[in-house]
């Protein structure tokens, strides 16, 4: 590798190469002679799938920083950067061998929609420089004579901008060398509506109410490469749908500007994380967890007392179901509500009970068998299903996985109920749609918040990936934005046209008569 990055700067010359990306560099599970040497070596089994994950990881991370060094030798001002179409903890755990971060995040292919977001929310709390790549491709690399629609690589690139990242449209030049017309005037429709953006993007960061702690950190250890898990998925999900604004954290960030911190389906703990978790709610963070979330490694305890709950055991039964209240689920039925994963049994030491678990007659198995699916409900009460202490609120179901999974609507609800719980006054409002995303930056320097619309509807009609076709509007969409700043000016950029606006508790309140697509409100401050 070293010959070979020796050779490019001699053949082009350091003054003609502007950055090394290094592509493809993924944790592999490998077992090959000089991994099994490396791994004996530093006295990893071989033998181990975790133990050949850990020392990939570590491998790969001494890889990319003697690798950087070397480049940097050569030419001190060039950019580097390694890709594994990720950003995760790993890349963080090694990124002085980075002069930034590349998020490759194709919707198109592998990636799906909800990669770019999920994982970007997490890229922009390093303080690394940030770009982000989609492709001009219906699919992805290699689609050649291919085209996304506008309406899509509008959307991919305008969430970019929204999310704090610059934007990069990846294409594929053919044998014969010449730059296809059709595919520049398509990517040169999006970059010219970009250019018109960009001042009220440049140097924005994200303001942020909840943070949501990433169990990518703890998988890694167990598995290879890295992605966005099934309950990080659904928790994300849910907050978008009820636009709330938050970040991705992992168990080494600083976690103290964050009213709440969300523990979703499978964050174990140990006796550091405890330390550190149990100092935040100290310090007046508060915390909503679910599942497994907050036991201990073994799964036999849980570790953080500010739950004020007693592990028992898995949920005997499963599926059981929650029964909504005035104080959960008030707009839901008064009725059982299936919840469609395994929970965990827990006794309140603390606190209070704020919902319950309903049993089935009996689990379905070979010997007791109901209907198609799962055995109803008993109307017998069981354990308890939500349990607060004080800023605390436990969850006994993997809620997140179940959301992610089948999407049930009363999972959502009853979430919002203990969310506002702990965050009566969440930073953005707005009685959109679900399927409306909503960004709030600040850009300090101009004295201005800019929040960000979305209404793009990505829809899998074929077999393989989903593909956006129109852009449906929608009108008179009333939104509220929570500042301690005295708000001067509303107005839509980059048209620069005035909205008119109420100060009311607290909150700025302005109506946008037709959002179609994306739409960009400047809020300047005194």
């Amino acid at each position: 590798m070293k010959e070979h990055i020796k050779d490019l700067f001699q053949v082009l010359t350091p003054e003609r190469i502007d950055g090394m990306f290094l592509d493809i560099v993924n944790v592999v599970d490998c077992s090959c002679a000089h991994c099994v040497d490396g791994m004996l070596k530093q006295g990893y089994d071989p033998e181990v799938k975790e133990e050949r994950v850990k020392y990939a990881v570590q491998m790969l991370k001494e890889f990319r920083l003697d690798i950087t060094d070397f480049i940097k030798n050569l030419k001190e001002d060039v950019t580097v950067f390694y890709n594994g179409g990720h950003i995760g903890p790993a890349a963080v755990d090694a990124k002085d061998a980075y002069t930034h971060w590349e998020l490759e995040s194709l919707p198109s292919g592998d990636w799906g929609y909800t990669h770019f977001t999920n994982t970007v929310r997490y890229a922009r709390t390093t303080g690394m420089d940030l770009l982000s790549h989609t492709g001009k491709f219906h699919t992805m690399w290699g689609d050649f004579h291919s085209f996304k629609n506008l309406e899509a690589l509008q959307y991919e690139c305008f969430r970019m901008l929204a999310y704090n990242s610059k934007c990069l449209i990846g294409d594929q030049l053919d044998p014969d060398g010449k730059i296809s017309d059709p595919v520049y005037e398509l990517v040169g429709n999006v970059y010219q509506e970009v250019e018109k953006k960009e001042l009220w993007c440049i140097g924005a960061k994200a303001v942020t109410e909840l943070a949501v702690l990433t169990d990518e950190w703890q998988v890694l250890k167990a598995q290879c490469g890295g992605s966005v898990s099934a309950p990080v998925n659904g928790v994300c999900a849910m907050l978008d749908e009820l636009g709330y604004q938050f970040d991705i954290v992992d168990d080494k960030s600083d976690w103290s500007s964050y009213p709440v911190l969300i523990l979703p389906d499978v964050i174990l703990f140990d006796g550091r994380l405890a330390e550190k978790a149990e100092a935040y709610v100290k310090d007046g963070g508060k915390i909503l967890a679910t599942g497994k979330s907050g036991l201990d490694k073994g799964k036999t305890k849980f570790m953080l007392d500010c739950l004020g709950i007693k592990y028992v055991g898995e949920a005997p039964y499963s599926p059981d179901f929650i029964m909504p209240n005035e104080i959960v689920g008030k707009k839901l039925p008064k009725t059982e509500h299936v919840m469609y994963l395994k929970g965990e049994q827990v006794e309140p030491e603390a606190g209070a009970v704020l919902a319950d678990t309903y049993v089935p007659y009996f689990n379905r198995t070979w010997q007791h068998f109901c209907s198609h699916r799962h055995t109803p409900s008993s109307h017998e009460k069981g354990y308890p299903a939500v349990v607060r202490n004080g800023d605390c609120i436990y969850f006994m179901h993997p809620l997140f996985s179940i959301y992610q999974s089948k999407h049930p609507r009363w999972c959502r609800e009853i979430f919002q109920a203990a969310l506002k719980m702990l965050l009566p006054e969440a930073l953005v409002r707005h009685n959109g749609p679900t399927s409306m995303a909503v960004a709030l930056n600040e850009q300090e320097m101009e004295k201005r918040y800019v929040l960000h619309a979305l209404h793009y509807i990505p829809m899998k009609n074929c077999d393989e990936l989903y593909t956006i076709d129109d852009v449906i509007p929608v009108y008179h969409i009333e939104f509220s934005v929570k500042t301690e700043k005295t708000v001067k000016l509303v107005r839509l950029v980059p048209e620069e046209k005035e909205i008119p606006f109420e100060e009311r508790d607290g909150r700025i309140v302005f109506e946008i008569e037709k959002l179609k697509g994306h739409v960009m409100v400047e809020l300047a401050y005194k």
